[in-house]
């Protein structure tokens, strides 16, 4: 042991300052290549390499939930806590725009060939549609429950198939709203669907609003309903604007912005009718 502590020691005096200038050179180089690869890769891809790598190949190696896994119905409540767990790790970027994924994305895709959203974005707004559109009463509803499926769901022609399922049941509001970001391919028939789904959910709304004192699982539908109802309301006023009818589109703004929960996302709709002539005296209200 003393030996080898003595052989080290000799090593590093016997080093001299071109040493460290050829490793520091040496270092500065490959860094300067992995950042040029990961720029170029970005451009190209949209994500980071590095991370795509860390998170599909290191990470289960190293013990982590594979998110890649698709989700199936006797899922337990604590595996699917763990896999939001470790999506909310990944860094991903929420899209500014909100567009409807059928409408746009895909429109975007069938005219360049390229695919918009990145697998951690599919992650992000799964995470995000089981947190507004789904509770832990779900299982009272028969066509909520086909839907609590459906939003975990991996495969988008899966949550469309579930969706119509729901349907089936009865006139559900959040199987319309997955049509209508999903399955519609314009605008307008996307507005149709929303239109639908609005008096679907208004009379949920009302139905839970009576009962919600009744309980804490009356009181989480009663919460989720709402969501749902704002939801649908702002996406109907995108839909105004989108189709060129932005006093309509500001109208329904207004109405959102009073309604009794938080809105959330109206800032970035509104910025956009400034841009239209005399609509910015109605933006600054907001």
């Amino acid at each position: 042991m003393f030996g080898t502590e003595s052989s080290l020691s000799m090593f590093l005096n016997t080093l001299t300052p071109k040493f460290y200038v050829a490793l520091t050179g040496t270092s500065s180089l490959i860094s300067g290549l992995i950042l040029i690869f990961e720029w170029w890769y970005f451009r190209k891809y949209g994500t980071s390499f590095i991370e795509q790598v860390s998170v599909s190949h290191l990470r289960p190696l190293l013990g982590g939930v594979d998110s890649s896994t698709p989700s199936t119905s006797n899922t337990s409540n604590g595996e699917a806590d763990s896999n939001r767990q470790s999506v909310s790790e990944c860094k991903v970027w929420r899209n500014p725009l909100n567009l409807f994924r059928g409408a746009e994305y895909n429109r975007y895709t069938w005219v360049t060939g390229r695919e918009p959203l990145t697998y951690y974005d599919m992650n992000l707004s799964a995470q995000d549609h089981q947190t507004f559109f789904t509770c832990d009463s779900d299982h009272l509803r028969p066509a909520d429950a086909v839907m609590q499926k459906a939003w975990r769901e991996r495969n988008p022609q899966a949550r469309i198939s579930a969706a119509h399922e729901a349907l089936e049941v009865e006139d559900c509001a959040t199987a319309f709203i997955l049509l209508a970001e999903e399955e519609a391919t314009t605008i307008m028939e996307a507005e149709r669907l929303f239109k639908q789904a609005l008096k679907a959910g208004e009379g949920c709304y009302r139905r839970s609003q009576q009962l919600q004192h009744h309980g804490t699982q009356y009181e989480a539908q009663h919460r989720r309903d709402t969501n749902v109802l704002v939801y649908i309301k702002r996406r109907l006023a995108m839909c105004s604007r989108k189709l060129g009818r932005t006093r309509e589109a500001v109208k329904m703004m207004r109405d959102y912005v009073q309604h009794p929960r938080e809105p959330a996302g109206v800032v970035t709709r509104a910025p956009e009718l400034r841009r239209r002539p005399g609509r910015s005296g109605q933006v600054r209200r907001y």
